[in-house]
């Protein structure tokens, strides 16, 4: 057995304490799961893993994948994920108000200047006159969940329009997807990588952009359990910086473009690993590129946007009334904007 001495111990004891003032993890060897879909949007927290940024904060992770948000916020609401980055859903509200879950921060966002999501026809309703948003009505719209984000964004579209769509609850992303291609629904509505990979491919047709409806929409956040905000804040603080430094190297590579053309194409094959990982390289490229939008500097919160999807969740009748911004989201891990 190895001995130590008294000085011994105390300079181990003070070159730890300062460990973490020199970069190095104080959560050292920390398991968490973190839930995530396979879409460029959720580059941020690939980028983080890839990189070692989660590493550098003590942070050992595994990801668990979901086909819908809603799956995602039961997971870290039961411990079964510690982390999600995706929309804001009925169930995630409704978590938050039995004391289960919280936002944290932002993710993904729409912004001025910057392709952002698409509404899309089906070929077959497109050759039957819906050619643009307005003609919406009564025409089936694809959602994974009642309460989901794509149905937060076919009611805005269609109350803008003065329109109502029939929306047609199948539970997958790509259920919905075979359903469009197939005519089985007329519209939906989806991030750039998915629908324009799928227009280009002849499949369905653009119609619209989201942004021209939900203008600034804070389509992602970052959430947690209550457990993790109320006893382990550390645990939550280390992830958002990890995420952060993920996000910052996406944006610069392929939405800021100012780290050069080497980095993008780093990024491109970053992200590969995760999105159309089942096609080569060469084929996925354009759709990864394409699917660029703004992920939050610093995880940074649109409280107007999220406060405008609880004032819809509300009116919907698909959470109580009596839920407030609080109930929802924690402001103090990150910048809270508008």
């Amino acid at each position: 057995m190895t001995r130590m001495n008294r000085r011994h111990a105390l300079s181990l004891i003070g070159a730890a304490a300062t460990l973490p003032a020199l970069g190095r993890p104080a959560l050292a060897g920390t398991k968490i799961n973190v839930g995530a879909l396979h879409f460029t949007s959720h580059a941020a927290s690939f980028v983080a893993f890839e990189r070692g940024y989660f590493s550098d904060e003590g942070l050992d992770v595994e990801f668990k994948f979901f086909q819908a948000a809603q799956p995602m916020a039961v997971a870290v609401a039961s411990g079964d994920a510690d982390f999600g980055v995706t929309a804001i859903s009925g169930g995630l509200v409704s978590l938050a108000e039995k004391g289960a879950a919280k936002v944290i921060g932002g993710a993904l966002s729409e912004e001025p200047g910057i392709d952002g999501q698409k509404i899309l026809a089906s070929n077959a309703a497109y050759d039957n006159g819906l050619t643009s948003p307005a003609g919406l009505d009564g025409k089936s719209f694809g959602i994974t969940q009642a309460g989901s984000s794509f149905h937060y964004m076919g009611s805005k579209i269609g109350m803008a329009e003065g329109v109502k769509p029939k929306f047609k609850p199948l539970q997958k992303v790509g259920a919905i997807i075979g359903a469009l291609k197939s005519g089985q629904i007329d519209a939906w509505s989806i991030v750039p990588h998915i629908a324009k990979g799928l227009a280009g491919a002849g499949k369905v047709k653009i119609i619209g952009n989201v942004s021209d409806y939900i203008p600034n929409y804070q389509v992602t956040t970052v959430f947690t359990s209550a457990n993790i905000v109320s006893g382990d804040r550390g645990k939550a603080e280390a992830f958002l910086r990890a995420f952060s430094r993920g996000a910052d190297d996406y944006n610069a590579a392929l939405v800021d473009k100012t780290a050069g053309d080497d980095a993008a194409m780093a990024m491109v094959e970053l992200i590969h690993k995760y999105v159309y990982a089942d096609k080569p390289l060469e084929k996925a490229e354009k759709s990864i590129r394409n699917g660029a939008m703004r992920i939050n500097k610093g995880a940074a919160l649109n409280m107007a946007s999220v406060r405008d999807q609880l004032n819809w969740f509300k009116s919907e009748g698909l959470v109580k009334d009596s839920i407030t911004e609080e109930t929802l989201v924690d402001p103090s891990f990150v910048e809270i904007v508008n």
